[in-house]
């Protein structure tokens, strides 16, 4: 008689740690989907199973499933990798992912370590045989819901602009009242003087503090350079509008560009009330360009990581500084929001241009005699953005994304022998003699 041994899952030494994944990306699937009601019954089903005990609960809120940069599943993927979880339960397969690509990837590198992913609603755990399979069915279904309801929106924005009517309802100097912009009195002063303070020669960071000073602050908020500066360009303000400025290039990304041509534009003249003349506005332009124009006929150089790294606090741009220090300057990258408003605008870290080089070498694959150039960089990232104080996040042309950790750490250059000649240049300094 031959008997039939039934295959059995080999059980962890001890209880197994079970983390919650959580999401929901808009205010109606908030709704239908709580975040609450979610963690409730999860937290309910691990504390009843005496073999699981809570890893972690991690929670996107607001934030698409088509999306990459979702921090909490990103920070999930390096708990897995770091060995603090064994086992991750969620609501279904559109919770975790509605990219077909980010799902599939995220699943085979945590079945390569071991975790099983168990999707409740639909019955299924990633871990399984026929899991992939399966998943990828319902991922490709989950992602061409994405992309119809995305279609379906692309759709509707277009007639909007079609008809000349704006997407968004919030503007200073403006509030929108059935889709039609009516001037507010207050506000528009204010517009009025950040165009004469510009023509009498100020630039947009002496008119934000000007206005800052004088208590004119902007929605309760101070006025950066930035929003001057963008209020100086901005047609609406004469009247006229230009529709679809930008536009997303890819559903799954949900990123924003810059439209120069690749879709339509509308410009619609005369739309609404004008606050300040066209004249003023087209003289605003010439001065603005004119003040653009480099004084010695050369442009500026373009650094290896200019317009690139972006801030994960604030979403500014970093910009390229030389530090000075006792043995000379060295560059390094830092918020620009931190640069002009110190700690109350932004609190992230500034990054030493040589630890940027070193990652971004790593995570290429180069090694230390490679050259890295900017073509090198641009060619193969869309951003690199500084997050959580000591990490840098690489976004691939390819939509993937690498995450790597960086520590600036100072303690380490500080060496036995260089304490020893700092301790003997300050005795130096003081007429003390040398011991």
């Amino acid at each position: 008689m031959i008997e039939i041994i039934q295959p059995t899952s080999i059980s962890l030494i001890g209880r197994k740690r079970v983390a919650i994944y959580a999401r929901v990306s808009s205010d109606k699937d908030a709704a239908e989907n709580s975040l609450d009601s979610q963690i409730l019954y999860f937290k309910k089903k691990i504390l009843e199973n005496p073999a699981w005990m809570l890893a972690g609960i991690y929670t996107d809120n607001g934030i698409s499933g088509t999306l990459v940069t979702r921090p909490a599943f990103q920070q999930m993927m390096m708990d897995a990798r770091s060995g603090k979880i064994d086992y991750i339960i969620t609501k279904s397969i559109t919770r975790f992912a509605r990219n077909t690509v980010v799902l599939l990837e995220s699943i085979r590198e945590l079945k390569s370590l071991g975790i099983d992913v168990e999707f409740e609603n639909d019955h299924l755990h990633s871990i399984s045989p026929q899991g992939e399979l399966l998943l990828s069915l319902l991922a490709m279904h989950a992602e061409e819901q994405s992309k119809s309801a995305s279609d379906n929106k692309r759709w509707q924005i277009k007639r909007y602009f079609e008809s000349g009517i704006p997407t968004y309802t919030r503007m200073y100097g403006y509030e929108m009242k059935n889709n039609h912009f009516e001037i507010i009195p207050e506000e528009a002063a204010v517009i009025r003087q950040i165009f004469e303070l510009y023509l009498s020669g100020k630039g947009p960071y002496a008119i934000a503090r000007t206005l800052n000073a004088e208590g004119k602050l902007k929605w309760g908020h101070k006025w950066r350079h930035s929003n001057i500066y963008q209020i100086l360009r901005n047609e609406k303000y004469k009247g006229d509008m230009i529709l679809q400025k930008t536009y997303i290039e890819d559903f799954r990304t949900k990123r924003g560009k810059i439209n120069h041509g690749e879709v339509d534009k509308y410009y619609v003249h005369e739309s609404h009330d004008a606050i300040i003349s066209p004249e003023v506005f087209d003289m605003t332009q010439a001065e603005i360009k004119r003040r653009k124009q480099p004084t010695t006929g050369v442009r500026e150089t373009e650094y290896l990581f200019t317009g690139l790294i972006l801030c994960g606090c604030c979403k500014a741009h970093f910009m390229r500084k030389m530090n000075p220090s006792s043995t000379g300057k060295y560059p390094i990258w830092k918020c620009q929001n931190r640069i002009h408003g110190g700690s109350d605008r932004c609190t992230s870290k500034q990054i030493r241009e040589s630890i940027l080089i070193e990652k971004t070498k790593a995570v290429l694959g180069l090694s230390e005699d490679q050259i890295l150039t900017r073509d090198i960089i641009t060619n193969n990232f869309t951003a690199i953005e500084s997050v959580a104080g000591d990490q840098l996040r690489y976004f691939y042309a390819d939509g993937h994304v690498d995450i790597v950790s960086w520590q600036n750490d100072r303690s380490s250059a500080w060496t036995p022998e260089k304490r020893e000649e700092a301790r003997k240049r300050a005795l130096l300094q003081h007429g003390k003699e040398v011991k």
